[in-house]
């Protein structure tokens, strides 16, 4: 249960956060000259700067500031001083005015009537970044006529697809393990295959997602609560956060003739929601403390009606589905990764280590059986959330600020949570787009960011592996809905002065590999014709080895590897320090809505890296570099035998070396990575890029000369 100093800290933050400000003074004040609880002290302060910036008190706001300035906290100061030197500014305008109000507010708390600054974000340890970031605060509709009803013919088909992609990869899965263990036992002396291993499984299988799709509902509470902290969110504490939430439920419920689904919350403070069950009436949704806290109360009720478009869609309990699939294969993931951690000894650390890789594998082959699915559901989401609110200004100010509080938590935390990446695929914005948009936020107009997302004309072929829409495109399509219902949108993307060219030999070499297969078929048909010309007219007889047809296989390896081999060059170029673009250049380039990831900007960044330590980043899943001008996603193929990694570095300043792509997500391909002492890691890109080649060749001609 929280102390009583929490309780009141808590009541008074949100009071502020309502704009009761006078509430919030009553509940902090005590709480500021607590010294035995300095944390609490210190967020009692914060508070109290800002709600009496907000009640017209400046001169006791800037005392307060004064003393925050003498703080030991770098951070703390470097926000006290931004806040006083705008409080003056307010002061001197006030005397100049006549005007008896300040505007001092966060970013997780703008105003609701007029555009203000966001200069700071608070956290539970007390750390506060100082960001500038301009919302509009763009109004709502009053009153609004439906949207246009979408076609729900394809997302119905998709969902099925879905379903039967979840079930053939379980039971391929299974089917690989269930024969690998009769192998075992066929090989080793005295025992025999068990011959029952050898029955197709796919009835049992069937009849097992059956059972778990009915019982998802509790069986997701069960896990949730379990190993996230899970626990009921009363309506009255909702309520405190957002008094419009709770009727957006009420009224869309009544509406649709469904029951109010129950409400959770989760003791995380990354913001997230999620919706699961499998009818309207099982449904649950649940929110994190994160989310509660640093959004505002109309952007709360817009984010609860994107999860409340997703109840009557058939795609509702297969989500659910895959979500209690998947969760098994992270939770020992996570669990061995802890473990193998906590015992270093050499022993231990290779089988967890690949018990935890085998694992994270199998997590992302289910898990990308639902990524095209997701893709849509979060469109019509998105849609109906501003159907349901009227107002599609407040859903994109709560997609943006999830995106930014995401990236601050992982800054803070230093790795990406556990509750972030298993249940990214049901959250309402992608963590890994989040790592890279957020903490850019401050440095770069939204606007600038989503150029490339607007208006890059491939930009779709690269959202194909992700399992959320590109963030601009869902933006741009809730501008169009504020648009239509003449509104002044929250973000103003201006249209290219020209239309933005790009080669079709640009694209061509980014997908050769992937054209390489189409092609090796074309291939294979002209052979096929030849062969069989050449048969009917008694001049060559090799119809008996190309019969099965494998050979067609052999010509798609081939045409693989040959697409591989001729981007190679293209995709990883010469990196010399003459060509190189250094970290001040780093949010120019994300804003270059011409480049590809073929482009392969050169780069050399540095900062800290951050990531999972140890097991938990045996495939070098979580490696993030934390520069001044954001966060940026590594990418690092680990060389085996090597005993010296990065995850050995987290936490360290260091200087990487190598290719920005600028995709849906952007990343940088390493090359090098080297410590201030030195050492250095090199990433086999190059290398590996060659050796799938060679293998890819090797096998097709393997398969072409012999028809097996």
């Amino acid at each position: 249960m929280p102390s009583h100093a929490e309780s009141c800290l808590e009541a008074g933050l949100a009071a502020l956060k309502q704009g009761n400000y006078y509430t919030a003074i009553a509940n902090l004040e005590p709480l500021a000259k607590e010294q035995s609880e300095k944390k609490i002290c210190l967020q009692a302060q914060v508070g109290l700067v800002m709600s009496y910036a907000r009640t017209g008190e400046v001169s006791k706001a800037i005392a307060l500031c004064q003393n925050l300035i003498a703080n030991s906290n770098p951070r703390v100061q470097e926000w006290a001083i931004l806040a006083l030197e705008h409080l003056h500014k307010r002061k001197n305008q006030q005397k100049k005015a006549g005007k008896t109000n300040t505007q001092l507010i966060t970013s997780s708390n703008p105003a609701q009537q007029q555009p203000q600054t966001a200069y700071v974000g608070t956290d539970g340890d007390t750390n506060i970044k100082s960001v500038s970031i301009y919302w509009r605060n763009a109004r709502r509709a009053k009153v609004w006529q439906p949207l246009h009803k979408p076609n729900i013919i394809p997302s119905r088909l998709l969902a099925i697809f879905t379903f039967i992609a979840l079930f053939w990869m379980c039971r391929e899965l299974l089917k690989s393990v269930l024969v690998s263990i009769n192998q075992i036992l066929y090989q080793l002396p005295y025992l025999e295959p068990i011959q029952i291993l050898y029955h197709d499984p796919s009835n049992l299988l069937l009849g097992l997602f059956i059972i778990l799709m009915v019982f998802s509902p509790w069986l997701l509470d069960w896990v949730l609560t379990r190993f996230s902290g899970q626990e009921e969110l009363t309506k009255e504490k909702l309520n405190s956060y957002s008094r419009e939430t709770l009727r957006v439920l009420q009224r869309a419920c009544q509406q649709q003739h469904w029951p109010t689904p129950q409400l959770r919350i989760l003791p995380i403070s990354a913001p997230m929601i999620i919706s699961y069950g499998n009818l309207p009436r099982t449904a649950r949704i649940t929110v994190s403390q994160g989310l509660l806290q640093q959004l505002a109360d109309d952007e709360i009720a817009a984010i609860y009606a994107l999860s409340l478009g997703q109840l009557g869609r058939w795609d509702f309990g297969v989500m659910s589905l895959v979500l209690l699939v998947t969760m098994p294969f992270y939770g020992i993931y996570q669990q061995v990764s802890v473990w193998g951690n906590q015992h270093q000894g050499k022993i231990w650390r290779w089988p967890g280590t690949i018990l935890a890789a085998i694992n994270y594998v199998i997590w992302c082959l289910l898990t990308g059986t639902a990524l095209l699915n997701n893709q849509l559901r979060l469109y019509q989401s998105d849609r109906l959330s501003a159907e349901i609110t009227g107002n599609p200004n407040g859903l994109i100010r709560a997609l943006l600020k999830t995106s930014i509080g995401v990236a601050h938590d992982v800054g803070l935390k230093e790795q990406t949570c556990w509750q972030l990446e298993s249940l990214n695929l049901l959250a309402p914005v992608a963590y890994q787009h989040s790592i890279v948009l957020g903490s850019a936020a401050g440095h770069l107009p939204f606007e600038s960011f989503f150029k490339w997302e607007n208006f890059q004309p491939y930009r779709q072929w690269f959202s194909i592996n992700s399992c959320h829409p590109a963030m601009g495109d869902r933006i741009e399509r809730l501008c169009q809905i504020a648009r239509h219902w003449h509104l002044d949108t929250e973000l103003y993307q201006m249209n290219p002065p020209q239309p933005i060219l790009i080669k079709p030999q640009a694209f061509c070499l980014q997908i050769a590999p992937w054209l390489g297969i189409p092609l090796g078929v074309v291939f294979a048909s002209l052979i096929w014709l030849l062969w069989q010309t050449a048969y009917s007219l008694h001049l060559l007889n090799l119809k008996w080895i190309y019969d099965n047809w494998s050979f067609v296989t052999g010509c798609m390896l081939i045409g693989f590897s040959i697409g591989t081999v001729m981007r190679i060059n293209a995709l990883f170029p010469d990196i010399t320090p003459v060509n190189v673009q250094k970290n001040e250049n780093f949010t120019k380039l994300l804003a270059d809505p011409t480049i590809l990831p073929i482009d392969s900007i050169k780069v050399r960044f540095t900062g800290k890296l951050l990531g999972r330590p140890g097991i938990g980043n045996c495939l070098a899943q979580d490696l993030i570099l934390q520069t001044s001008q954001g966060l940026m996603k590594l990418h690092h193929i680990p060389w085996l035998g090597k005993s010296f990694n990065p995850q050995d570095l987290i936490g360290r300043q260091i200087t990487v070396t190598g290719w920005l792509r600028r995709g849906a997500s952007p990343w940088v391909d390493i090359q090098t990575l080297e410590t201030q002492s030195g050492k250095r890691i090199n990433s086999p890109h190059p290398v590996w890029s060659t050796v799938i080649a060679v293998v890819a060749q090797a096998w097709g001609a393997y398969i072409m000369l012999t028809g097996q």
